[in-house]
């Protein structure tokens, strides 16, 4: 059974049909194959899974993000990064990183990030004489800080199916965020001082900066909110997804003032679409996961890797080397959930803590939206910096050198993730 499901698995996948579709027919022909379960269980499976009010949290949070965006905030947010930052050694592209950070912190998605800030920046860049191969890897892999800023859709998929906080996932995502955002910083800096990329000292406006501030204060205040309103336990991730969404409704209309009902319709669209992409392979993985736990392939697997790799370490380098090579060949969402049931079980058994586990999940997984053959916001950043993928690709190694080792701090230091 579960050698049909994978042998049909991969190959719809390689004739590219859809994650969420592939999924649900290589779901349908395991069934079918096995010949003693009904069909009917993959449609009860799939409709269990959507039973589920904490999934709320996603159209809401995606609606919050589009509400936010699609205005003059945008603007703002782009004039903070470039008075923070664009003064010094690499500055123009550390826009890109820092942009990312406090874009992350409204959209939670790096594909939304990478699309909005690309299409911004680096033709600005390139204007200013930055090299287009570097401008695009750059915007690329700052797209991940994204998902690691509150709130990150990604992160909410990973509590969905670990059954770990949504609020201590968000609090844990912070630092490598963070500490992602200060090291792309220090490589577009040191980059820009062997490669004697151009300098723009500009004076700086101590009363613009603090107006800008100003302006771009209600988006750089969402983040903080959602965390203090979790933390505290004042609301569920799903009622603050909620009042997210009043947020931005309340920012367009009393801050910004340009919030129209053409804008709310348009942002409520691409929620719908957005959401009804991730539900499609949340429904499609909670179908293959179930297949997967009567198969009891998760406590097969765990046993196999005990007994055969032994030491935790080992094995913790062995599910790093697995989520990198995942990710690079599919989408992040689908990832996190065909994953999550195989290792959160293994990681029990070595005593690797979930929420641990999480971060470096979404962490391995996120290196795959810039790294080929199907790395989202790497074709996105090429396509827009119209530069080859392999001019791309040569620039992104020191930030792939970069992330590797966040990845290996947070895999095997506790402290970083548990406090």
């Amino acid at each position: 059974m579960i050698g049909v499901m994978v042998f049909v698995f991969l190959g719809l996948l390689i004739l590219a049909v859809p994650v969420g579709h592939v999924l649900m027919i290589a779901s349908g022909a395991a069934v079918i194959s096995q010949g003693m379960l009904p069909l009917s269980i993959i449609a009860q499976q799939m409709f269990n899974q959507t039973q589920s009010f904490p999934m709320l949290a996603l159209p809401f949070f995606i609606l919050a993000g589009s509400l936010m965006m699609s205005g003059r905030l945008g603007d703002h947010l782009i004039g903070f990064a470039k008075m923070l930052v664009q003064r010094y050694r690499g500055g123009l592209a550390s826009v890109s990183v820092v942009g990312s950070a406090v874009f992350g912190g409204v959209s939670g998605s790096a594909v939304a990030d990478a699309t909005a800030l690309g299409s911004m920046l680096i033709p600005w860049q390139k204007r200013e004489g930055y090299p287009g191969g570097f401008v695009a890897a750059n915007n690329a892999a700052s797209a991940m800080i994204a998902i690691l800023i509150p709130p990150s859709i990604p992160l909410i998929l990973y509590s969905l199916v670990s059954g770990v906080s949504v609020a201590a996932l968000f609090v844990a995502g912070v630092l490598p965020g963070v500490l992602i955002t200060v090291g792309f910083v220090m490589i577009c800096n040191i980059s820009a001082r062997l490669r004697g990329f151009p300098l723009h000292r500009e004076p700086f406006d101590w009363a613009a900066f603090r107006h800008v501030g100003l302006r771009a204060l209600p988006a750089l205040a969402l983040p903080v909110l959602i965390l203090v309103l979790l933390r505290f336990g004042f609301a569920t991730p799903t009622e603050v997804s909620v009042l997210a969404t009043i947020y931005a409704m309340a920012a367009g209309v009393l801050i910004y003032r340009d919030l129209t009902l053409d804008r709310v319709v348009k942002a409520m669209i691409q929620a719908g679409v957005a959401t009804g992409v991730v539900m499609l392979v949340i429904m499609g993985s909670a179908a293959v996961g179930w297949l997967m736990t009567f198969a009891q392939i998760p406590q097969n697997f765990a046993a196999w890797c005990v007994e055969t790799l032994r030491h935790p370490w080992a094995i913790i380098l062995a599910m790093n080397v697995i989520m990198l090579i995942v990710g690079m060949f599919i989408d992040l969402p689908a990832a996190i959930l065909l994953l999550g049931p195989i290792f959160v079980p293994l990681a029990q058994t070595i005593g690797l803590d979930p929420l641990q586990l999480g971060i470096m999940m979404v962490l391995n997984l996120a290196v795959g939206l810039f790294t080929p053959p199907v790395g989202t916001t790497l074709f996105i950043s090429a396509s827009i910096a119209r530069v080859p993928i392999l001019t791309v690709t040569r620039e992104l190694w020191p930030f792939y050198l970069f992330t590797l080792a966040v990845v290996l701090a947070f895999s095997f230091i506790p402290a970083l993730t548990l406090g």
